[in-house]
């Protein structure tokens, strides 16, 4: 069998689980359903080293969490703008370009696949059919009248496969009911296995200006540490569509695997809440939460505590800056509120408190007139730019780990319970030259302490 390369797209920006999900990082950087986040899940459901298509905002946590666990990328392929899955997967095809029979397992990286082996058996099953010039898309066994879903019509068989008859947009609940007792219809995961050779060909005779700029927005990409960063203007100019309608509802060779593999797309909070283990009452309880009196709920505390009284059906989710309190059978509506906020220019509707940069993190915890409080996190080994403020100072006190601190002409360590004090307008550094995060409270005070007063002089991440 020809070798598999995962290709994983972590794009979306997940608003329909919004307070948790935010476009600074969405429910595939979240952990939802365990310990692991699901692009984590994702990167190991198969053996090989995969293909990362993500955006400039998530790169550096992308890079953290398959460090975290023990994935080696082939390359994160960054995407200036974000052009729907078609374009991703063209730019993963003419990667691996010097292997055009190398196939390649298209996958989004925000779902939940609950039985791998069976996912793995319909790989096995997909596999012939994409080598002999077949795209194919795995078609997921319904096991309810979903409306929130595309479906696919299966033909005649090929191979273990089926001949995709037909797509389906979205259907109203009759029809859907409609579909489920006819059979021959399942719900599209949005997964595919083709060859790149085969996906490009195809794709040219669908979109032959998308693949020219693909291929130009390659050849004008660069590497960037262990990026590689698709050259903005040409990549831009491309008309984003989906596989779905580029390729497979345009071509002869298009196949579906059915399987039953347990799974879900995670698509809202109710699916969530289905996905999740449920007390006697129907509850998920998660956090800091305390409920009396309440049925077929879902519950998730980041932060504070919270209390919840003889209700039935809803969806209460608070993390330390946001309340989402919403009716489960409106839970699809949540991204109107997002685009609310948005258009209020509200900061909660794209990121939480918490920051990601390439050494670590940064927390707001307080902010006032002329002041700001974070708790920040260095990871071992990482450091910050060499940099200075024109309008305000800093206060640092280390809470865990070791810092090596440059402060104008001098480098010192501050230690555990030690801190420091950096004067506006002098040039500084923070690192970590321990093995365990370093963990510690800044306070900045000044006329404006707002995160552009920053000047880098020397950044091994290119930031200056």
């Amino acid at each position: 069998m020809a070798e598999i390369v995962p290709v994983i797209l972590s794009g979306g920006a997940g608003t329909r689980l919004w307070p948790l999900s935010r476009e600074m990082q969405p429910k595939q950087l979240l952990s939802l359903t365990g310990e692991a986040t699901l692009l984590q899940d994702t990167a190991r459901r198969l053996p090989g080293r995969p293909v990362i298509v993500c955006n400039q905002e998530h790169r550096f946590i992308v890079a953290e969490q398959l460090r975290e666990a023990g994935i080696d990328p082939r390359t994160i392929v960054i995407e200036p703008v974000g052009r729907n899955t078609a374009p991703a997967a063209a730019a993963a095809a003419l990667l691996v370009q010097s292997e055009p029979d190398a196939l390649l397992l298209v996958m989004p990286s925000d779902h939940r696949i609950k039985d791998v082996e069976a996912f793995r058996a319909a790989i096995a099953k997909a596999a012939p059919l994409a080598e002999n010039g077949m795209l194919v898309t795995f078609g997921i066994q319904p096991t309810e009248p979903n409306t929130g879903y595309g479906y696919i019509k299966g033909g005649q068989p090929v191979g273990e496969g089926l001949a995709v008859d037909r797509f389906v947009e979205k259907p109203d609940l009759d029809t859907a009911k409609n579909y489920l007792a006819l059979g021959g219809y399942y719900w599209n995961s949005g997964i595919f296995l083709f060859s790149a050779r085969t996906y490009l060909e195809e794709l040219t005779r669908a979109s032959p200006a998308m693949v020219d700029l693909c291929r130009t927005a390659m050849a004008e990409g660069v590497s960037d540490l262990f990026f590689f960063r698709l050259a903005e203007a040409p990549f831009s100019a491309i008309a984003g569509q989906s596989i779905d309608y580029a390729v497979m509802e345009n071509t002869d060779k298009a196949a579906v695997v059915p399987v039953d593999m347990g799974w879900s797309d995670i698509g809202s909070w109710s699916a969530l809440w289905a996905e999740s283990p449920q007390d006697d009452g129907g509850n998920v309880l998660l956090g800091d939460v305390i409920a009396s009196g309440t049925r077929n709920t879902y519950v998730r505390s980041e932060h504070q505590l919270v209390t919840a009284l003889g209700v039935d059906n809803l969806v209460i989710v608070a993390t330390d800056d946001a309340v989402l309190v919403a009716d489960k059978a409106h839970d699809q509506d949540v991204k109107e509120i997002v685009q609310h906020l948005k258009r209020s220019g509200r900061s909660e509707a794209t990121q939480g408190s918490r920051v990601w940069r390439p050494w670590g993190w940064f927390q707001t915890i307080d902010d006032g007139y002329r002041y700001r409080v974070k708790h920040i996190q260095v990871n071992p080994g990482a450091k910050l730019s060499l940099q200075k403020h024109w309008h305000r100072s800093e206060h640092w006190v280390v809470v865990t780990g070791t810092a090596r601190v440059t402060c104008g002409e001098n480098t010192f360590i501050v230690r555990e319970n030690e801190s420091t004090f950096i004067p506006a307008g002098t040039l500084h550094r923070l690192e970590n030259p321990g093995k365990i995060p370093l963990r510690m409270i800044e306070v900045q005070s000044g006329e404006y302490v707002g995160e552009d007063d920053i000047v880098r002089i020397e950044d091994e991440y290119g930031r200056q």
